[in-house]
């Protein structure tokens, strides 16, 4: 790349850099740690072949949502020692406190971030590219690596979790535990009819290429063939949190091995996803549930 070349590239960038900041910010909820995700933007940015790139700004907020996404999933693996609580900090920097970005980004309120911080990193890069960003969701979807229909449901848990709509998170888990366990049962007795009432009719299965490789179909459409995918199957399965949200996982030995990420809305299921990738599975928050 020429001098030209990367004069060109920083000021394309520096175009964006007030934008970033503040998408980087409301995800970590940290100035030091939101200007080091911008940082690392710029270092991809730098590396890549972005000449053809027409919505540099669209491209760039993927990238810096990307990074973030990896830092919340680190500081959550982090937490696992004691080092105590991450605690948000104003966004306030020497060199630009008193402006629109300094300002723009203390509008979020230490109130909100410390509710951000209750959420499952998949759920807080949701909620913020959606709610505070207006990113659609087909293009939230290959950041949080999940389908569209999933990355609704996680903003939408988000949501509710920020308005304060459900009383408690485990509320909500108790009404989505109450639809999977019906649906094991279901499943294990090859109740087909039971299965129908509890799958959405327009549900949608989908397996990576890891579980399909393990005899799972890539994709099945509709109650009918996933209720015959699953009747009389799932027998060693087991309730898990999985990203926060109730679904199921088989764990021989305690070890995951296939996740059953399930989106659930009024009672119905309407997709599920099988998770048996190793590097996926290790991106998930998983908690295993008492059977």
């Amino acid at each position: 790349m020429t001098e030209n070349e990367k004069e060109w590239l920083a000021r394309r960038f520096e175009a964006h850099r007030t934008h970033l900041r503040s998408v980087a910010y409301r995800m970590l909820g940290s100035s030091i740690e939101a200007d080091d995700a911008v940082q690392e933007a710029w270092l991809r940015l730098s590396r890549a072949e972005t000449i053809g790139v027409e919505n540099m700004g669209g491209w760039l907020t993927t990238v810096v949502a990307r990074v973030c996404l990896d830092m919340l999933r680190s500081r959550n693996a982090r937490r696992e020692e004691p080092l105590g609580p991450h605690v948000p900090e104003p966004s306030v920097r020497p060199d630009d406190a008193a402006t629109h970005e300094g300002q723009l980004a203390d509008s979020v309120g230490l109130a909100l971030l410390v509710v951000l911080e209750t959420l499952t990193p998949a759920e807080r890069v949701a909620f913020v590219l959606h709610d505070m960003f207006d990113l659609p969701f087909d293009e939230i979807a290959p950041i949080v690596g999940r389908s569209a229909t999933a990355a609704r449901q996680l903003a939408s848990r988000a949501r509710r979790r920020v308005q304060g709509a459900a009383k408690t998170p485990d509320a909500d888990h108790a009404r989505q535990r109450a639809v999977v366990d019906a649906f094991l049962a279901a499943s294990r007795g090859g109740d087909f009819s039971a299965l129908l009432a509890l799958l959405d009719p327009n549900v949608v299965l989908r397996a990576d290429a890891a579980a399909v490789q393990m005899g799972a179909t890539a994709e099945v459409r509709g109650a009918a063939d996933v209720a015959k995918t699953f009747a009389g199957r799932a027998r060693f399965a087991q309730p898990a949190l999985v990203d926060g949200a109730v679904g199921l996982v088989w764990a021989p030995g305690g070890q995951p091995r296939v996740v059953f990420g399930l989106t659930i809305e009024d009672g119905k299921i309407l997709e599920i996803e099988l998770l048996a990738d190793a590097e996926h599975l290790g991106q998930r928050d998983l908690t295993l549930l008492d059977a």
